[in-house]
């Protein structure tokens, strides 16, 4: 009964504190800046303000654009419970959820852009093409690091891989600081963050995620910023998760290991925006690449 409830809690935590994390990335941003910055709860008032507002359609969209942002929600809000958390277990667990959990993110992405396609702008399937095909490097860097960790545990699921690995055991230290560095790139290219993409930019030539859902307002694009930042919650919380040995942990002291986790992942992406520039387009088929080759140089080391 305990460990349902943790898991319950765990899900209602990813619910509500998910846009927090964005508004500590950008605070940190602020103070890298010298500025005092938004409030932490900005994205909560953006909420509020955008889901009080009418949307817009225009002429030439159909319901694919106005199932876009809904779709893409659900999909996000049904993975969160697959994730552990605090080194519990996720509400639902099976196995191979790991694979269900991806391809639920790839659902969403699959949404979005043909949603811009839908709006016949060529700016939105100029950003449509850029997210999929940065998308075929990024979900199997994805993968291969997951499988590795699957190996390491000897598990399929989730709730048995995540918060299990310690770096003083079982498979040493080089294949789960790949595993990390793998997923903490993939990290900042599925959230559209500096060196992939810059959320804060407006010059549609550049952009990727943002050119994709200009024509979204109202509740739709109010839909879409939580869904973003509880993609945010959901990569972040595996991340951690590999990282940080919670079964090794006092069980008193796992969940506030997990929330300083979360809050400090959310300041370093706020650091490496604060200290470097984003990457050429060219540059970043690079990035994933290197990605995908830690990931394949952690699973052989580990299954050899």
């Amino acid at each position: 009964m305990i460990a349902i409830l943790s898991s319950i809690l765990s899900v209602v935590l990813a619910l509500v504190l998910a846009p927090l994390l964005l508004g500590v990335v950008n605070r940190t941003k602020a103070i890298y800046a010298g500025r005092k910055g938004q409030p932490l709860l900005q994205l909560y008032y953006d909420l509020y303000r955008l889901l009080r507002k009418g949307a817009v359609y225009s002429r030439t969209t159909s319901w694919i654009f106005r199932a876009g942002p809904i779709v893409g929600l659900a999909a996000t809000a049904l993975a969160i419970p697959l994730i552990p958390f605090g080194g519990g277990r996720g509400l639902f667990s099976f196995a191979g959820d790991f694979f269900f959990a991806v391809y639920l993110l790839g659902v969403v992405r699959f949404l979005w852009v043909i949603a811009a396609l839908d709006t016949g702008s060529s700016f939105e399937g100029m950003g449509g093409s850029r997210e999929v095909a940065f998308s075929a490097l990024a979900e199997p860097a994805l993968l291969l690091a997951l499988t590795a960790v699957a190996w390491m545990t000897r598990s399929l699921s989730l709730s048995d891989m995540v918060g299990r690995l310690s770096w003083t055991l079982g498979p040493g230290v080089a294949p789960i600081a790949m595993v990390g560095c793998t997923l903490f790139v993939v990290f900042l290219a599925e959230n559209a963050r500096i060196p992939v993409d810059d959320p804060n930019t407006h010059l549609e030539l550049t952009m990727i995620h943002e050119v994709m859902v200009l024509d979204h307002s109202g509740p739709d694009f109010a839909m879409i910023q939580y869904t973003a930042a509880l993609k945010f919650w959901l990569l972040g919380a595996i991340l951690i998760g590999v990282l940080l040995p919670f079964e090794t942990l006092p069980t008193t002291v796992r969940w506030p290991v997990a929330l300083g986790g979360m809050f400090t992942l959310a300041i370093l992406v706020g650091i490496v925006e604060s200290t470097m520039a984003r990457l050429r387009l060219l540059k970043v088929p690079q990035l994933l690449g290197g990605a995908c080759a830690l990931a394949i140089f952690a699973l052989i080391l580990v299954v050899r």
